[in-house]
């Protein structure tokens, strides 16, 4: 059985607003690959690779090959997902 890998790349931006500590963290994942083997011909068809899987280690150039279906990373279709990461700290009340 083949080892399975995704691809996810993650990237911290800091928040423009300095009074709370937030932060937008991105992930990016490579979905289902859209080459059209059949356009030579006139026609479309894809392979069915449902998802990108690195064939090498990230850093070289192997890791920009799908393992599945051999087609290079721009092949396969990018989702991004954002999510903004906030510390809610409040100060304690002195209520008595």
């Amino acid at each position: 059985m083949r080892k399975r890998q995704v691809v996810l790349r993650r990237s911290e931006e800091p928040s423009r607003d300095t009074e709370a500590s937030s932060f937008t963290v991105r992930s990016v994942r490579y979905g289902e690959c859209q080459k059209n083997h059949a356009a030579s011909v006139g026609g479309y068809a894809v392979d069915g690779c449902r998802e990108f899987m690195a064939s090498g280690d990230e850093g070289t150039t192997s890791a920009l090959t799908c393992a599945a279906c051999g087609c290079h990373r721009s092949f396969h279709r990018r989702q991004v997902g954002t999510e903004v990461v906030s510390d809610c700290s409040s100060s304690p009340s002195n209520e008595t």
